[in-house]
């Protein structure tokens, strides 16, 4: 029971992570909405978390995100640099900036909703390890 509960600990962990560095992405995409040329970008999550919760040969859940340049840290210093996109601007404007604005928005309290959703998850697994502990 101690490696399911590391485990789903250890994805969610990784989860909240990779939300909060697309939350900071689609922020400054928002920021930028004025500014000429910008390109907005984003983050491929399913790929950066697939990639943050493979097993390593080292045998441990994530290491190898601390040692290749461009992945983010489990401790979150790095930034997931592989796996950002460009995003597809719906509509062409004059000054090449692709932010669109709705689909930002949308992005962000989509985001927003799943970042909540992981602290419940976090804060639903420490509730039911510290159950266990307890035996109740």
């Amino acid at each position: 029971m101690t490696n399911r509960l590391t485990d789903s600990l250890h994805f969610q962990t990784q989860a909240l992570v990779l939300r909060s560095e697309r939350q900071r992405l689609i922020a400054s995409n928002i920021a930028n909405a004025d500014t000429p040329g910008y390109v907005a970008r984003d983050m491929s999550f399913s790929q950066a978390l697939k990639e943050a919760t493979t097993t390593t040969a080292l045998g441990s859940a994530g290491t190898a995100m601390a040692t290749q340049p461009g992945h983010i840290h489990p401790a979150g210093g790095a930034r997931a640099e592989a796996n950002l996109v460009y995003a597809v601007p719906s509509q062409t404007s004059l000054d090449r900036n692709t932010v669109d604005l709705d689909r930002e928005r949308a992005a962000f309290a989509d985001n927003s909703v799943k970042y909540e959703a992981a602290l419940r998850f976090i804060n639903h697994d420490v509730r039911q390890m510290l159950d266990a502990i307890r035996g109740q």
